[in-house]
């Protein structure tokens, strides 16, 4: 997982954002089939893909990771390819992460925001994190295509590198 200065997470995500927006044809969303992962090797590890689906109950989406990078194992300390967010969240962090979701899919627009890594007991750890909607059919958003940079400071509290004698 990266571990670093937000500058250096700032760029990454404006290379993953122009990659993505260079794939739009005509104000149509790219598809899977448009991504071509060997255009952002580096930034692997902490991609993940989202599959979209129809929800059930008060859920009008629902949302599986088909993919997580190895990079993403280190944050929530399993493999989550595969799961539902219910499976890899805690409820309040799960819902945040659906109404996120369900944004993106809704207004067909990438989303970007932080999210503490609080609920997995690292106060001072944070995800800046990416989502982009991709289509099959260039409308109906049935995939997100995500990007996760770790933010903080590893194994202390003390922002400033100063501490008491």
């Amino acid at each position: 997982m990266q571990m670093g200065a937000p500058a250096t997470a700032v760029r990454a995500h404006e290379e993953l954002f122009a990659y993505w927006a260079s794939l739009r044809e005509g104000g149509r969303l790219p598809a899977r089939a448009h991504i071509q992962p060997d255009h952002f090797k580096r930034h692997l590890p902490t991609i993940s893909l989202i599959d979209v689906r129809s929800g059930e109950g008060l859920h009008r989406f629902d949302y599986r990771l088909r993919l997580a990078g190895t990079g993403l194992y280190g944050v929530y300390g399993r493999e989550i390819t595969g799961r539902g967010l219910a499976d890899v969240y805690s409820a309040p962090a799960a819902d945040y992460w659906r109404g996120e979701l369900d944004k993106v899919v809704e207004q067909r627009r990438p989303g970007v925001g932080v999210h503490s890594l609080a609920w997995r007991g690292a106060n001072h750890l944070s995800l800046l994190w990416l989502r982009l909607p991709l289509a099959s059919n260039g409308r109906d958003v049935d995939m997100i295509l995500g990007y996760d940079a770790l933010i903080g400071f590893q194994g202390s509290a003390n922002p400033t590198g100063i501490r008491a004698a």
